[in-house]
């Protein structure tokens, strides 16, 4: 044999050890993508008597560097909240989680004076090192709710409340916090609550040192009235705030720290299909941001289907928080798939933005829309790599779940008014409420996945382009709160539209 054929032999059985190892690497990828599980994060431990318990319900989900926070109800009352606040964190990226309650917020931990707490949502002040758990205590019978925060240098180990406002007709929280260095506003945290109870006002507050204190209440400059508002914060400082008000998705900003708040501008008419079986569930807005400002908002609507027989997701984007682009609907299933798509919860990587931008999303669906009193509640996920422009096929993550094993609640039975997904070094993680079948108590505990929500690489990647909207069945809460029943301000109101 020739030097040269030895060559050419030596060269070929590197090729086929090459192939070999991409063979096996591919292999490997597609074993962990089958391999993916769930991961229980807590479980309610509480006794008070009041409470439905081995329930927690609602969480909410965020991340800095390797830690990941999420936070939600324990032991859901029935009229509104639970017994406590409860937190699952990982400070490893997801791969190994603590769990606990939030001390002297509920009369059932640690000294604490309310009833009961609803609401929480998580976020970190990069300025300050601190993290945040934002809340609604309520009092015995609902005699005052107010507006919370508990601070963590670490996410584990948590102080006593501060109180941002304490009206007594507070609703439906959020809170962000402005982690840009180079913004003039870096160091800000704003919260966003309305008058539930009373006017239906949207009313805005900002801490600039890490939660201590909190300014005085703020309005929109048109005393607007909204719930489920989710204010994001751009590299520049404005303050964008999605929100769903009377009649559709509106927003507001702030360019100047929270001094002073716009009037509301919409971002779009909401069309809603009711969900079957009792489910609590609606169109609140699930915003996110991008690391280059870009604002999204996502919500369920059914203008893309035949008569709005059932929901899908859809998504508005914005630069500014001013213009709005046009609604698109989020390919997870066909069009004329007979599934329904509600409760978003949407992730953003910020270290992405733009075109290249890397969404993920969980939320629950049925998959038949029409089941009256045999729906089957499941838990599904989606992600983009190209900042919405196409999205993987829905898969599952949990489920299926009988409604009659989940948390009866005044206002349906009750896995959450949010979901949230956050990215930990570039990878997402969701956690979100799973029922199991019950013994003698309910058994619907907080979940995640033991591996991050991605897909394989080949996995096809589907677009909604040129899909026109082709019904219309105007949505107006006819009550607008989050744990009880308010009725929303007249002024708000609009008559409904017909299907057509």
């Amino acid at each position: 044999m020739s030097p040269r054929d030895g060559r050419f032999v030596s060269l070929k059985f590197a090729a086929i050890c090459v192939i070999a190892v991409l063979l096996a690497v591919s292999a490997g990828l597609s074993s962990a993508y089958a391999e993916t599980k769930l991961q229980k994060l807590s479980t309610d431990t509480f006794t008070n008597s009041y409470s439905e318990h081995r329930t927690e319900v609602e969480p909410h989900t965020y991340a800095n560097g390797s830690t990941i926070v999420s936070a939600f109800q324990v032991a859901r009352w029935y009229n509104g909240g639970g017994a406590d606040i409860g937190f699952a964190t990982s400070t490893d990226g997801g791969k190994t989680w603590q769990h606990g309650y939030l001390p002297g917020l509920t009369q059932n931990y640690k000294g604490g004076s309310y009833y009961t707490a609803s609401d929480p949502v998580v976020a970190y002040d990069a300025k300050h090192a601190v993290w945040l758990i934002n809340y609604v205590p309520i009092t015995t019978n609902e005699a005052a709710i107010d507006v919370g925060v508990s601070s963590s240098p670490d996410g584990i180990n948590w102080s006593n409340p501060v109180l941002v406002d304490k009206s007594g007709v507070d609703d439906k929280n959020w809170i962000t916090c402005d982690n840009t260095s180079t913004s003039p506003y870096y160091g800000n945290c704003y919260v966003e609550w309305d008058l539930g109870f009373s006017t239906g006002q949207i009313q805005m507050s900002v801490s600039s040192d890490g939660g201590k204190t909190w300014g005085a209440a703020k309005g929109t400059a048109d005393g607007a009235g909204g719930i489920g508002g989710q204010p994001v914060v751009q590299p520049n400082g404005t303050v964008v705030v999605p929100i769903e008000a009377g009649v559709g998705i509106s927003a507001f900003t702030s360019t100047n720290g929270g001094k002073s708040w716009s009037s509301l501008v919409s971002v779009s008419s909401i069309d809603y299909a009711d969900d079957e079986g009792g489910i609590r569930s609606g169109p609140l807005p699930s915003a996110r941001v991008d690391g280059a400002g870009k604002v999204y908002v996502v919500w369920g609507d059914c203008r893309f289907r035949s008569g709005c027989s059932s929901n899908d997701l859809v998504m508005s984007t914005s630069t500014n928080g001013t213009k709005w682009s046009a609604v698109t609907r989020i390919p997870i299933d066909p069009v004329k798939s007979t599934v329904d798509h509600f409760i978003p919860g949407l992730g953003v990587d910020r270290a992405t933005s733009g075109n290249t931008a890397h969404l993920a999303m969980t939320y629950y669906y049925y998959p038949v829309a029409q089941c009256n009193n045999s729906c089957k509640l499941e838990v599904g996920f989606t992600v983009s790599q190209d900042g919405g422009n196409t999205w993987t096929a829905g898969k599952n993550l949990a489920g299926p779940m009988e409604l009659s094993w989940i948390a009866p609640s005044d206002n349906g039975q009750m896995v959450g008014d949010y979901l949230g997904v956050d990215f930990s070094n570039g990878q997402p993680y969701g956690v979100f409420a799973v029922a199991q079948a019950p013994g003698s108590k309910l058994n619907e505990g907080m979940y995640t996945t033991n591996a991050p929500l991605v897909v394989s690489p080949d996995e096809p990647r589907l677009s909604s382009k040129g899909e026109k909207r082709v019904a219309a069945r105007r949505f107006v809460r006819k009550f607008y709160d989050d744990d009880h029943q308010r009725p929303i301000p007249p002024s708000e109101q609009e008559p409904p539209v017909e299907s057509r």
